[in-house]
């Protein structure tokens, strides 16, 4: 089997592959038109998030057998057309969800007791004690929408800190000795932290917006490490500056390239939220750490050769 790697990933793919006396071949440059031209070569190919894999491109591998993306998102593959072309779809959730659970009770802990407020005045020689008090995470009850790998990892964590944690889900049954599965009402009516955990889908893009906020019934901390699209970014800032959402959180940014390397654009609203001492941002790093890089890795080829 010939597979075609598009994005550098852990070397365990190559080395593991290999091993298996799989055909690989890296090609970290070629732009789309570039691979659309040899795509066809290829039973298989392995991504991250640089080329999108279209209804043109997947018609033109007329022998790929399955694409395997290193990541939890599916959303740059037109999936509907990959099923019906009869290509396997494979991803890596359980790959970076420790990570991504990690990464959410780090940053509100760093934004509820305003640590990074405080530490930039001490090291430019100001010392305030009351004005830096803290909220805690005990007692928060914890409102997440997605309860998938990264819901449950994320749910665990928080029930660690002593919180309640509930959470609404598309498919029902889910809860556990961890979270507690509720209407999208009751979530709204009692949430003190709002988290997404979530894929960017039609129903999903800017499922949070000026009505959704509206509609919590408590001031809230929001956290996304889901996708930027999944937020209205004005709805948020409006939210923010009066005070109904009392801080966010934000690994993804509505403004981000589909390639998730950059911001494509700036505007009013981003300048607020990079400038907001209620806002913490980071770049999309959430699922980013030197295990995860690795375990994602593993998944992936744990699942091919299991394919």
């Amino acid at each position: 089997m010939k597979i075609l790697l598009l994005d550098k990933n852990h070397p365990l793919i190559t080395e593991q592959l290999l091993e298996k006396n799989y055909t690989l071949e890296e090609d970290f440059s070629s732009s789309y038109d570039e691979v659309c031209l040899k795509i066809s070569n290829y039973d298989g190919i392995i991504i991250r998030s640089r080329i999108p894999l279209d209804k043109n491109f997947l018609e033109k591998g007329k022998n790929l057998k399955f694409i395997a993306r290193v990541g939890a998102g599916m959303e740059n593959i037109d999936v509907e057309v990959a099923e019906k072309l009869g290509i396997q779809l494979i991803n890596s959730p359980e790959g970076n969800r420790d990570s991504v659970a990690e990464h959410v009770i780090g940053m509100l802990l760093f934004l509820m007791h305003r640590l990074f407020i405080a530490s930039q005045e001490v090291k430019n020689g100001i010392w305030k004690r009351e004005e830096n008090r803290g909220d805690e995470l005990l007692g928060k009850t914890v409102g997440l929408i997605g309860y998938g790998n990264m819901g449950k990892a994320t749910a665990k964590r928080f029930s660690g800190f002593g919180c309640k944690v509930i959470f609404h889900d598309i498919i029902s049954g889910l809860s556990d000795e961890y979270a507690t599965q509720v209407s999208l009402e009751e979530l709204k009516k009692t949430a003190d932290i709002l988290s997404l955990h979530i894929p960017i889908t039609p129903e999903t893009h800017y499922l949070i917006d000026e009505n959704f906020i509206s509609e919590m019934d408590k001031e809230f901390y929001f956290v996304n490490t889901a996708r930027g699209k999944n937020v209205e970014t004005k709805s948020l800032v409006k939210a923010i500056k009066s005070g109904k959402i009392k801080g966010a959180c934000l690994d993804v940014l509505e403004y981000e390239k589909s390639s998730f390397e950059n911001l494509e654009t700036e505007n009013e609203d981003l300048q607020y939220l990079l400038s907001s001492e209620k806002v913490i941002v980071t770049p999309h790093i959430a699922g980013w750490t030197h295990q995860s890089k690795e375990k994602l890795a593993q998944v992936i080829v744990d699942k091919i050769l299991a394919s």
